[in-house]
């Protein structure tokens, strides 16, 4: 190089226009245009709830990470996009080395029609906030993009890499020019619609209960400092606030700052003012913004078919609407409003549901599609729509019940089987639920309606355990037949309720219902009706523990259903008279009666219901020691439950089995029968009934001798008693405990816990309950030797049955009682009592107890030196357990008489029990 030669050399920079060179060069330069990389707005200190959103973000951007280049964060107008995407970005820049280039934000007001830019306006702006002179910048759309890119690739190459943040999309079309195609240039979209541009997506959800709460205080403390505790002092007025925004961040932060604009403004008043609904969205507002004008934005983009729609959405009351549901306000193809629903939801106007097919409205978003179809109701067709919605749920409620009582429902072609049905209830349930409710708030639309609702409802919440909700629907129908004075419908209204009530076990209440409606039927002269209230009211008597009243009234109740040719009601009567049968211990008389209600729902082929009066069957048949037939009996009802997917019922009859098998002595069995029972009250959510399965496994568990699983089993049954608060569970799981631990040998703390017991059912006030447990301390005390203590306990017992009228107990109480005579010496008062307990079980047609009575009966005789007696005592024994087929009693019996025929008891000895009983006897 030559001393005169000229070197220029330039570095340290990125430039977009020609670069001059030489020796001598004059220039006139222009004004020096500084790139705009930090222009964000700022980000609020308010912001909270977003913790996922973040940091799912963050690692998108993250250089060390496989390269997301493009997020779009999507969702409802005022969800808080531009907030999440800002505050992901200050913390991106924030970190050394990801973004060394710096942050380019653009509003491309994608909604506003009036501000809206193009992306050739979007691309200007862009060029000039990194440094283009404008008059480089060329005219069309491509070259301006083509530009764009070139710069941004330049920039990432120079280890100047930029993020982009690009807020407000409407369209793919707008966006789509303005993202980088370097592979290193990362960016944010943000839009309420979800854009098919290739980005990773990100769609936004309303804050939690908690985090709007937060939202809150944090943006009043934002603006009026930490000083102001209105939030923290009135957390419930907080909570209600945030409910009625429906954790909309718009929302929570225009109420922020209507507390924050006057700060002697309790919180408890602005909650009220927003309570009332048709106003919500008006009271929403400030100055600078509005919860209704960002909603405007999104419905000014929608076309006419999409608008429609939108404004019918609201006169579904339920928390979502079905694709079907929809169409039937549309009274269109569903294959066409499904399209509709998916532009709303790409427009996220809706929300699809946690199933395809579903779709939500927010909250606030209802109120506001609701006061536009009010404002053009008649255009919309609104009232044919309502109309077609009633009908679709009303016929579709009717058509899915039918299946769950016969399997095959000819009546019912709107769904091709069983499990469509079942999946149309789970689907609609909640709907036609508030549809109901809806109706009964507006009196003019047919009470009628209520009570189809809720009556074609009823298998459905048996099925399901839903009570409350009927109970809600009826309850909400007889308001309106009070004040309209309509005697039949609420007649049947209070029938219905009493029925629901009943299987709620609120039977005080139920009885109430039936009784009031007995009484509106005499007055109406209806006889039939009557007749069918009579029936029902025995259930609820049942309930009462009023068993021979029970019986009574449905016995007549099916003698009037039969004379008059109501197979149905006929089958519903005895269904109910078996089952007072079964618990007044009459137990022949209780088999017959289900036998003759199974015979009828056979002929109507009503195949559950069939199955349930063959559950009670096998109970009575259980009671009567009939334990292989009632196995056998337990075990088709269970299969058939399986078939129609009845778990309810199902669970029920697990329970009955359980308790047959481990009469059988087939304990392992018992334990997964009552396993299989709960899992299936764990499946319902019933707390209550999972205490009572709990109690029952522990007892089978401790039957077979896995006594550390028993104690485990029912600590744990104890536990949940105290949790429910349910003294008489707790006190009933403490008894059978007792029974565990006496199985095990433990029987000083088996007659600790039975003594426990009888005090907890004492202080409940629960005389039957305290007497079982009475009962079951005297055979620990037998146990323990302690025989003047157990005959205490069992004449204890013997004067509780006989005071609560419960013949077949009082049996079982005197045959106990001899026992404990017999080894207390006192052998006279023993046959006594064995003679008093074979009269009650006569009386009550329980062979099985008869038969171990007169076996005990023999082996006392004996003792007394009257061998001939013994000898027919035994005989009789004998011939019992023979025809039960019980052919290890039958042994023993056998045994007895012969030992009496030779007269060889040895008197000298103490005597001994004459057999033994596992821990389910309750004698």
């Amino acid at each position: 190089m030559t001393p005169h030669s000229v070197h220029n050399e330039i570095t340290g920079g990125v430039f977009f226009a020609p670069v001059i060179q030489g020796q001598v060069v004059n220039l006139q330069l222009p004004p020096t245009i500084a790139p705009a990389l930090s222009g964000l707005p700022p980000a609020t200190g308010s912001f909270t709830g977003r913790d996922r959103e973040i940091g799912a973000i963050l690692q998108a951007l993250a250089p060390d990470q496989p390269p997301v280049l493009v997020s779009a964060l999507s969702g409802l107008a005022g969800i808080g996009k531009t907030e999440l995407a800002v505050q992901a970005a200050v913390r991106a820049v924030r970190e050394e080395g990801w973004f060394p280039g710096g942050v380019l934000f653009v509003d491309l007001f994608g909604y506003d029609p009036d501000r809206r830019l193009t992306p050739e306006r979007a691309l200007d702006g862009l060029l000039r906030a990194l440094g283009i002179p404008a008059e480089h910048i060329p005219p069309g759309l491509q070259d301006r993009a083509r530009l764009y890119r070139s710069a941004l690739d330049a920039l990432a190459t120079a280890g100047r890499r930029i993020l982009l943040v690009l807020d407000n999309a409407a369209s793919a079309a707008q966006v789509e020019p303005l993202l980088p195609t370097d592979g290193r240039t990362a960016a944010l979209v943000t839009s309420r619609h979800t854009l098919d541009i290739g980005a990773r997506l990100h769609d936004l959800d309303t804050l939690t209960p908690d985090a709007a709460v937060d939202l809150l205080a944090r943006a009043i403390h934002e603006a009026r400092g930490a000083d102001d505790t209105r939030i923290a002092a009135d957390p419930e007025a907080a909570a209600t606030i945030a409910e009625l925004c429906a954790g909309l961040p718009l929302a929570l932060r225009i109420a922020a700052a209507l507390l924050a604009d006057h700060p002697t403004r309790p919180v408890a008043s602005l909650a009220q003012a927003l309570a009332t609904a048709h106003t919500r969205l008006d009271r929403l507002r400030r100055e600078d913004r509005a919860v209704r004008a960002a909603f405007d934005l999104s419905y000014q983009q929608l076309a006419h078919a999409q608008a429609r729609l939108f404004r019918l959405l609201p006169l579904n009351p339920g928390p979502d609407v079905g694709t079907e549901a929809a169409a039937e306000l549309l009274g269109e193809d569903p294959y066409e409003s499904e399209s509709l629903l998916q532009d709303l939801a790409r427009a996220h106007l809706i929300e699809p549901g946690q199933a395809w097919g579903r779709w939500r409205l927010h909250d606030l978003v209802r109120l506001y599609a609701d006061r536009l179809g009010g404002e053009r109701g008649e255009e919309d067709g609104r009232k044919d729509a309502q109309e077609r919605l009633c009908q679709y749920y009303l016929l579709g409620t009717d058509a899915a019940s039918a299946y769950l009582v016969e399997l095959d429902s000819e009546g019912a072609p709107r769904f091709p089987d069983r499990s469509s049905a079942l999946a149309w209830l789970d689907g609609e349930y909640a709907n036609v639920v508030a549809l109901a409710l809806a109706i009964a708030a507006s009196p003019q639309d047919g009470v009628g309606r209520v009570v189809d609702l809720a009556a074609g409802l009823m298998p459905f919440c048996n099925l399901r355990r839903r009570y409350d909700d009927d109970i809600r629907m009826f309850t909400a129908a007889l308001q309106v037949c009070q004040s309209s004075g309509d005697l039949q419908q609420e007649r049947e209204v209070l029938s219905g309720l009493a029925i629901v009530l009943s299987a709620a076990y609120r039977f005080d209440e139920a009885l109430a219902m039936h009784t009031r409606a007995l009484a509106i039927c005499h007055r109406l002269g209806d006889d039939r009706r009557a007749t069918a209230e009579l029936g029902r009211l025995s259930s609820v008597l049942i309930g009462l523990n009023r068993y021979e009243e029970a019986a009574d009234a449905s016995r007549a109740a099916a003698t009037t259903f039969q004379e008059s040719g109501d197979v149905l009601g006929e089958a519903t009567a005895l269904t109910s008279l078996g089952m007072a049968l079964y618990q007044a211990q009459r137990l022949e008389e209780a088999v017959a009666a289900n036998a003759s209600a199974v015979d009828c729902y056979r002929a109507l082929g009503m195949r559950v219901m069939e199955a349930v009066a063959a559950t009670n069957t096998g109970l009575a048949l259980q009671g009567l020691g009939r334990f292989h037939e009632a196995h056998q009996v337990l075990s088709q009802a269970i299969a058939v439950f399986r078939e129609f997917g009845d778990r309810a019922q199902e669970g029920d009859a697990l329970t009955k089995l359980g308790m047959t098998l481990a009469e059988l002595g087939r304990f392992e069995e018992a334990v997964d029968a009552f396993a299989e029972s709960l899992a299936i009250s764990r499946e319902f959510g019933d707390r209550h009934l999972e205490v009572g399965d709990l109690a029952n496994l522990g007892l089978a568990l401790g039957s077979a001798e896995r006594f550390t699983e028993a104690v485990d089993t029912l600590g744990e049954a104890t536990a949940l008693a105290r949790d429910l608060d349910d003294a008489h569970a707790e006190a009933d799981v403490c008894d059978k405990l007792g029974s565990v631990l006496r199985g095990g040998g433990h029987f000083e703390e088996a007659a600790e816990a039975h003594r426990q017991a009888v005090l907890l059912f004492e202080d409940l006030y629960a005389p039957y309950s305290a007497t079982s447990a009475r009962c079951h301390l005297g055979l620990a005390l037998l146990a323990l030797d302690r025989a003047t203590e157990a005959v205490d306990a069992f004449q204890g017992a013997v004067v509780g049955y006989r005071d609560l009228t419960a013949p077949h107990d009082e049996g079982c109480a005197f045959h106990s009682l001899g026992l404990a005579l017999l080894l207390a010496g006192r052998p006279t008062e023993a046959a006594e009592a064995q003679t008093r307990a074979i009269a009650l079980f006569q009386g009550t047609s329980d062979r099985l107890q008869e038969a171990r009575a007169w076996h005990a009966l023999g082996h006392v005789q004996c003792y007394l030196s009257k061998f001939t007696e013994a000898q027919d005592s035994h005989a009789r024994a004998l011939a019992l357990f023979t025809e039960l087929a019980d052919h290890e009693a039958a042994a023993g019996a056998r045994l007895g008489a012969a030992i009496a025929h030779n007269e060889h008891w040895l008197r000298s000895d103490p005597p001994q029990l004459p057999y033994s009983s596992n821990v389910n006897s309750q004698a």
